[in-house]
């Protein structure tokens, strides 16, 4: 029998800005808060961990003011990081399926695992259920992102416990998902990319009932990313066929690339790329394939013409300035 672990954490980042921030480490948590659903989503269980910091020991001003917390509490009562996720792990059990308000808490769980040394136990891919996405898919249009404290006003959960401390954030993502129906949701998955595919072979592919998605491994560069075939395949996200391309791959900007497939049997069928950074500066991509109709094969006609407009420009500018037509800057 799986329960569901319902994770939210605190954390802190330095006080003196960008210039004293460590890389690779921007937050470091002092607090882990998490409640425990069985399947009939009953709380069963608690969880919470002031954690004394030990690289950023000053709150920031912004932390202060959110969390109320005090410098003096976190060193009375806080315990070593190692300590914390050692018991948190030991309390959530093996079979735990992770649910955080949004996509940052794994992430940053396990940055400040690596950052202490400590063995991710965690699968790959890492999927958890993202519940901020989960309620805009049922009260909203699947892409606006609530607040915690405001989907409890509009859902009438509100309780006398407070916001923005772990446990109690944790509580009150608890009581959404009592109260969501959330069979009709269970279907969509969050991954998390905090460790990625290392080689080919261990690539993502998820199918959801509308969508699928693929994660790549990381590339040395975004030409290399995009010159890769599995990359650039577009595959029907209901039966899997290798589609012809109606609209080969564009982009306008160099992060999102945008191409129009066709299925025979399904229909026409979107390819999106975004391309984002590992943490050691690599470039992976995630790519999502979705069926989609006429307004929408209309929309990406639009964008391909602004895409072409843009380049003309660009060459028109570059030529001027090869001239002397134009300053170089």
């Amino acid at each position: 029998m799986k329960n569901y672990i319902v994770l939210d954490l605190e954390w802190n980042q330095s006080a003196g800005g960008t210039e004293e921030t460590i890389e690779h480490f921007p937050f470091e948590i002092i607090e882990i808060g998490a409640v425990k659903l069985n399947e009939a989503m009953e709380e069963i269980g608690e969880f919470r961990r002031l954690i004394r910091p030990r690289v950023y020991t000053r709150l920031h001003e912004k932390i202060l003011e959110v969390t109320h917390m005090d410098e003096r509490t976190l060193v009375d009562e806080g315990v070593d990081f190692k300590d914390a996720i050692r018991e948190f792990l030991l309390w959530c059990g093996q079979d735990g399926l992770f649910c955080t308000w949004g996509s940052m808490d794994l992430t940053e769980l396990q940055r400040n695992m690596a950052f202490y040394g400590i063995q991710i136990p965690f699968p790959k891919p890492f999927l958890y259920y993202d519940i901020q996405k989960l309620y805009s898919l049922l009260y909203s249009d699947g892409k606006e992102r609530q607040s915690l404290d405001i989907a409890v006003t509009e859902r009438n959960l509100m309780e006398s416990r407070p916001f923005h401390r772990a446990l109690d954030d944790a509580h009150y993502t608890g009581r959404i998902m009592q109260e969501m129906d959330f069979e009709k949701v269970k279907p969509y998955w969050s991954t998390d990319y905090y460790r990625l595919p290392e080689k080919k072979e261990d690539e993502v592919y998820l199918i959801f009932p509308d969508y699928s998605k693929y994660i790549s491994r990381p590339f040395e560069s975004k030409q290399e990313a995009i010159e890769d075939k599995t990359v650039t395949d577009i595959i029907c996200c209901k039966c899997g066929r290798m589609l012809r391309k109606k609209i080969k791959w564009f982009s306008a900007n160099q992060k999102f690339y945008t191409a129009l497939g066709c299925c025979p049997v399904h229909g026409n069928v979107k390819g999106k790329i975004r391309m984002r950074r590992s943490e050691d500066g690599k470039v992976y991509v995630v790519k999502t394939m979705r069926l989609i109709g006429e307004e929408d094969i209309k929309g990406i006609y639009e964008k391909k013409e602004e895409a072409r407009k843009k380049r003309v420009e660009k060459t028109r500018i570059r030529n001027k300035k090869k001239k002397g037509e134009l300053p170089l800057s």
